[in-house]
């Protein structure tokens, strides 16, 4: 058997990665594309590699050298033309080296994990493509397969259907073609393609003439789970990097890029905290269904936005501002602040790092599940000197969480000090009597005008995606300064309109939400059955673990990223929690939950 990679192309669009380079040059976490190819050919035992060069190929030619020879037998060919042709010329150009034997035919842009050569040189078909479930990420060329595994058409971009993608499978660009596949059916019709089409194709449609004639001439061999990627652009690049990095640097990767998660379709992502129930699909269709309109017109401003957002939650439009999720909201409100902060540690660090340390006035709970009400912060802030005390509630990551009354209370006491009370109630309703915790009323605003009430929609109601929150306070100052202190454009068209349609759905939020309590207990159930955790109770909708044996924090988590593509959040780095061991753990939906917990005991 031997190997032909294409690796004449331009790669414009890697721009500086590729200016003195063909793209197979390019490093992935200090390893060149062409290296690690190689290398894992040279484990195959092939009777020789042929490479296509064009743009840059004699310093790919002076790369490779003679660093190989004690492995493999390799030789180079070269597109003359690289920037007037496509892929179908640079295979037409070795013909005659593929109809020599069995080949193995790669694109020199891959980067996929140790073994997917051994699976297509082992299965017994003698012409196969590999090919991956459709993801959004990918692009270029997909087959659809029958049952049998026949690829029964090639489907090339102009005929991409968004509508079909279900039945999509993307071609992983690594071929294997048997020697009498090859010089009896390939290249001759290689050659009438080139010939009527001419050479500014891809090798891929001379495939789809072919399997349009007999579907039974390539088999498809889905690579499942395996790590692959075709690298592009720079974005590509950055993911390539992430799946493709050493076990013991991984987290520090994923950790660095604080979401967008979605690009890792197979990753289970227990680190950032949603509501797992809501929206309802219903919602989805409607804004799907709005998606022109919402795409290509302006949202409006703040004065609409506050509008809605007030009737979102049945308050005031002049004690409510709209915020591009809560973060925006929270770096507007900590800018007024002028003297010391008291914190309850742990907590959501975003309110601290917004002050110098040394305004902060910090209270550590000292019981075991750092639980703590209104009467412990009262007796340690008493005799502080405070601007304004913080009350995550629930907090984060603990998931403690203080009754509606006692905030109340503890409002009334912060008003008498002439201290601003700020409560985040992000996951609210999450509690177990979320029907009557929130503070977002007008009697309750009006007759605490001192206190500020944040809320993070991206959490409680599972749109993380659309970055909407809102800050409330019958301090018409405060909230009008800080409507003035946003752009004017903050939130976007798709964020205006869930806020507009969202009293429809009021009755499937509520369901959301007693569907999620029994989720959680359920839950809490199976993390208490691990023997290597403490569950601590929440209120919200994630759970504080102690790591009591086996594991530390940082060795669970990055256990379970590495072994089952599971994320969890180690809290070795929170304030109050360095070194002691803990992780937080979203909870989703049952069927994720409970894939967490068997990797868990896999453990």
């Amino acid at each position: 058997m031997q190997a032909i990679i294409l690796a004449a192309g331009m790669g414009r669009r890697l721009g500086e990665y590729t200016r003195d380079n063909t793209k197979c040059m390019v490093p992935v976490n200090g390893v060149r594309l062409i290296d690690r190819m190689l290398n894992q050919l040279s484990k195959l035992h092939l009777d020789r590699v042929v490479i296509v060069v064009g743009y840059k190929g004699k310093n790919l030619v002076d790369y490779i050298g003679d660093r190989y020879d004690d492995r493999l037998k390799i030789e180079f060919a070269e597109n003359p033309v690289f920037d007037k042709t496509n892929n179908i010329y640079s295979l037409s150009i070795v013909k005659e080296q593929l109809q020599h034997d069995d080949t193995l035919l790669i694109e020199s842009d891959l980067i996929f994990e140790d073994g997917l050569f051994d699976l297509v040189v082992n299965d017994p078909r003698p012409n196969v493509a590999l090919v991956a479930k459709y993801q959004t990420w990918m692009d270029g060329t997909m087959v659809r397969i029958d049952g049998d595994n026949n690829i029964v058409n090639f489907v090339p971009k102009k005929a991409f259907n968004y509508d079909e993608v279900e039945t999509y499978y993307k071609t992983v660009n690594i071929y294997k073609f048997s020697r009498d596949f090859s010089e009896q059916i390939y290249v001759p019709f290689l050659d009438a393609y080139c010939k009527v089409m001419g050479n500014n194709e891809y090798y891929e449609q001379v495939l789809r003439v072919i399997t349009l004639l007999d579907k039974s001439s390539m088999k498809a061999l889905d690579i499942g789970d395996r790590r692959w990627y075709e690298i592009d652009d720079v974005q590509d690049l950055d993911i390539a990097e992430n799946l493709f990095a050493e076990e013991h640097e991984r987290l520090g990767k994923y950790s660095k890029r604080y979401g967008g998660y979605w690009r890792f379709p197979k990753m289970l992502d227990f680190c950032y905290l949603v509501n797992p129930f809501f929206p309802p699909k219903r919602m989805k269709d409607e804004i799907r269904a709005n998606f022109d309109v919402l795409l290509t017109e302006y949202p409006s401003g703040m004065q609409v936005n506050s509008l809605l957002a007030g009737k979102y939650f049945g308050i005031r439009q002049e004690f409510v501002v709209v915020g591009n999720g809560a973060a925006e909201l929270i770096k507007s409100l900590m800018a007024t602040i002028e003297g010391r902060l008291g914190v309850v540690f742990p907590t959501f660090e975003e309110y601290p790092n917004r002050l110098d340390p040394s305004r902060l006035v910090a209270y550590v709970p000292e019981d075991k599940d750092l639980r703590y009400n209104a009467d412990d912060l009262k007796c340690f802030f008493g005799d502080k000197d405070l601007s304004a005390l913080l009350l995550v509630n629930p907090d984060n990551p603990s998931g403690n969480f203080i009754p509606r009354d006692e905030v109340l209370g503890l409002a009334e006491w912060c008003r008498e000090r002439g201290v601003r009370l700020i409560v985040d109630e992000s996951f609210v309703d999450f509690t177990d009597d979320y029907a009557t915790s929130s503070l977002l009323h007008n009697a309750t605003l009006l007759a605490h005008p001192n206190m500020v009430v944040m809320k993070s929609i991206s959490k409680s109601y599972g749109v993380p995606g659309l970055r909407l929150g809102v800050m409330a306070s019958s301090d018409m100052a405060l909230i009008a300064a800080a409507k003035k202190d946003v752009a004017i454009w903050n939130i976007n068209s798709f964020a205006e309109f869930y806020l507009q349609i969202f009293n429809k759905y009021e009755n499937f939020y509520k369901a959301a939400c007693a569907k999620f309590l029994e989720e959680r207990r359920r839950f809490a159930a199976e993390l208490a059955q691990v023997p290597y955790l403490r569950v601590i109770p929440s209120q919200a909708n994630y759970f504080l673990c102690e790591v009591t044996g086996r594991f530390t924090a940082s060795e669970l988590t990055e256990a379970l990223l590495n072994r089952h593509n599971i994320l969890i959040k180690d809290c070795d780095n929170k304030t109050g929690l360095q070194g002691k061991n803990y992780v937080r753990i979203a909870i989703r939906h049952s069927d994720d939950n409970n894939a967490l917990i068997q990797a868990l005991k896999a453990l």
